[in-house]
């Protein structure tokens, strides 16, 4: 049955699990109370709502709400009464302000992307279930120690804020793996080589969509002047869930030449809406994603199609180019920050390719979170290495391979993260495999 207003208010949509409204509302509709029994997901994105009726706490089954591009100034508070709520998004509001003891005691997934907060709330400590939390594109200036409390948390976005330093004691979370943190003030700056040759967009000519990301679009073009077709992404220009344009087209530049990246030709200059991009490699039709991203109910691991199976020398050849390239890249002062198999390209022949570098950062490599910085991310490495490694035929590992695999794992994820060793031991030990 369609989901409308008119639909809710006239009682047929009873017994619904689900409801998503984009209709203008500047207010809660009332009715949708009479979904209490049942409702667990609740939609109410590009709308025009400021605030939350007290008594939402009476949906007492929803789990997950959606108030995306709405006109909230301040995080309702009502919601920490909500008893089975764990994922809350509210991106590109106006939110200033969040109260303090305004989350609700199972959340796990929060989302306030694209807003303006200046200051994070002491209790967000109290959130111990947190596992996934995207703060980009904010005004954010610190980091409550109280963040310490966050032992579960393990993907976290505060990339584009104005954040002064980033505290030891961040790097230190024994689950952290996927973070973002470009964009700030405290994080190193590197300029786009100035010498990286451009070339004038009307050197191309567009010929279809191969693929949109949250930081641009990626189309296959004919270059003319070189006479083949190339692939170009162009940036949308926007804060992303993941951080700023400007920053991964520097990154994706100052990543360098290795094998199991995309080589980056070029940029592009004169756009007709002014906008930036890179030129790369046509990357052959054989090459597919490894994985697809994190559902609701997985949170922050991947999920693999049924069809995805390996063998233990395939397996090998994954993770050793993957852990190649990372060494590469935190030699050169680069987190990726996204290292997921849904951001690696691989073919049948088990050669892959590491992109998206929406969510990478540059940092110091000499400063002291160097080092933990590398081993934050060797973690999200090893969940990479978990997740392939089930996708290998019970029959096609024994026993004592195998429990190499786990040790190294068991090794990447010590929830001491100074004991965790980095992509040049972790190169090591896999040429013993």
């Amino acid at each position: 049955m369609r989901q409308t207003l008119e639909a809710l208010k006239g009682g047929e949509l009873i017994g619904v699990k689900t409801l998503k409204l984009a209709c203008g509302l500047k207010e809660f509709p009332e009715e949708i109370f009479t979904l209490a029994e049942t409702l667990e997901v609740l939609d109410l994105s590009d709308n025009k709502l400021s605030e939350l009726p007290e008594d939402i706490y009476k949906l007492k089954h929803l789990r997950i709400i959606f108030f995306a591009r709405n006109n909230f100034k301040e995080f309702p508070s009502a919601l920490a009464k909500c008893p089975s709520l764990n994922m809350i998004g509210f991106k590109s509001n106006q939110i200033k302000t969040v109260p303090e003891y305004a989350f609700p005691p199972l959340l796990n997934w929060l989302i306030l992307t694209d807003n303006k907060i200046e200051k994070l709330p002491k209790s967000i400590g109290d959130s111990v279930l947190l596992q996934k939390c995207a703060l980009a594109g904010n005004l954010i200036e610190e980091l409550p120690i109280e963040m310490k409390a966050c032992l579960n948390l393990e993907l976290i976005r505060f990339s584009a804020n104005q954040l002064k330093s980033i505290p030891e004691w961040f790097f230190e979370l024994p689950k952290l793996s996927w973070v973002a943190f470009g964009g700030n003030p405290a994080a190193e700056k590197i300029e786009a080589e100035e010498d990286f040759e451009s070339f004038d967009w009307s050197n191309f000519s567009v010929k279809e969509l191969l693929g949109e990301g949250a930081s641009g679009f990626i189309s296959k073009a004919y270059w003319k002047s070189e006479n083949k077709d190339i692939a170009i992404k162009v940036f949308k220009g926007d804060v992303t869930s993941d951080g700023l344009p400007d920053d991964e087209m520097a990154i994706s530049i100052a990543a360098g030449t290795h094998e199991n990246l995309i080589p980056v030709l070029g940029k592009i200059k004169n756009h007709p809406d002014d906008k930036i991009g890179l030129i790369m490699t046509l990357i052959s039709p054989d090459y597919v994603n490894l994985g697809n991203p994190p559902s609701l109910q997985t949170c922050t691991r991947d999920v693999f199609d049924e069809t995805s199976v390996f063998n233990a020398e395939e397996l090998l050849k994954i993770v050793k180019s993957i852990a190649s390239v990372c060494e590469q890249l935190h030699k050169n002062g680069i987190n990726h920050g996204d290292l997921y198999a849904h951001n690696i390209l691989v073919n049948a022949s088990a050669d892959c390719l590491l992109g998206d570098f929406g969510a990478a950062s540059f940092y110091d490599v000499n400063s002291e979170l160097a080092y933990a910085v590398e081993r934050v991310e060797v973690r999200a490495y090893a969940c990479l290495v978990e997740d392939v490694l089930g996708l290998v035929r019970e029959n096609d590992m024994n026993s004592e391979l195998l429990e190499k695999w786990q040790k190294l794992i068991a090794d990447c994820t010590s929830s001491d993260v100074r004991l965790r060793p980095g992509f040049s031991d972790i190169l090591e030990v896999l040429d013993e495999f």
